[in-house]
């Protein structure tokens, strides 16, 4: 057994039941696959015995590369000893999967990642701590919805698989985790400015207490009176918005 990198934040998943359950969640359409941190490799097996699949397995801690090395030869070729969040992905066929017991301290930033390359990934399936996916997968209103859960929202339909217990990691977590399906939806292009759309969201959520009124002040058109409808956007808070409502008000604000 590797010893785990405390610094990566990765708890190594030890059960085999578990594992089968997460790799049996992908689709059945998908081919390419991408691992994000493979660790011992307990996914990655099934994977790899899998012969309808085409996978790849991004690794950056030198023990685990050696020790997948070691006892999965099939995995030769298909190892990239990089950092998934700065990897150059062009030479991944795509579309491809994602799916991985993901570092609980940079599982933000891979969604962030997955949200850059959304044309590219039609699916996800991540372990991520609780609250993280509770968060995720949260709907309008609840205190736990925020910037995440809009921005992937917009491109992304979410589930809720199952939680997980401390007792299934080495070393276990003080936490309990849980696996969530992001599955690509139908949006090609958001009826807005999508970078204009990602500050209103940002912002509005930066200053959560405040109605968006306050809120986006700086970003409110001067001199002009919104219409009854912006009104009442203005007049609630970014927890409380949809994605069709962040739409709607960044088209306001880019008046």
């Amino acid at each position: 057994m590797i010893r785990p990198k405390k610094h990566l934040g990765q708890h190594f998943l030890r059960d085999e039941n578990l594992a089968r359950k997460i790799i049996g969640c992908l689709s059945g359409d998908v081919i390419n696959v991408v691992e994000i941190g493979p660790g011992t490799g307990i996914l990655s097996k099934y994977l790899l015995e899998n012969p309808a699949l085409n996978p790849f397995f991004f690794e950056i801690d030198n023990e685990a590369v050696m020790y997948l090395h070691q006892q999965y030869p099939g995995i030769s070729g298909k190892l990239i000893e990089k950092d998934f969040l700065k990897a150059d992905l062009s030479g991944i066929p795509a579309p491809f999967a994602v799916i991985g017991n993901f570092p609980y301290n940079i599982s933000s930033q891979i969604l962030f990642r997955i949200l850059e390359y959304r044309n590219s990934v039609p699916e996800l399936i991540g372990m991520f701590q609780k609250e993280v996916a509770e968060r995720i997968a949260s709907p309008p209103g609840s205190k736990k919805y925020g910037i995440l859960s809009v921005l992937l929202k917009a491109w992304f339909d979410i589930e809720y698989l199952f939680t997980v217990n401390e007792s299934v990691f080495y070393p276990p977590p003080k936490v309990k985790s849980a696996v969530i399906r992001l599955l690509r939806n139908q949006v090609k292009k958001l009826d807005c400015n999508e970078e204009l759309f990602l500050l209103t969201v940002k912002t509005a959520f930066n200053q959560r207490r405040k109605t968006l009124r306050n809120a986006l002040k700086g970003m409110i058109p001067a001199g002009t009176t919104p219409l009854p409808g912006i009104q009442a956007l203005l007049d609630k808070r970014a927890e409380q918005l949809s994605v069709a409502e962040f739409v709607e008000l960044a088209r306001y604000v880019e008046r």
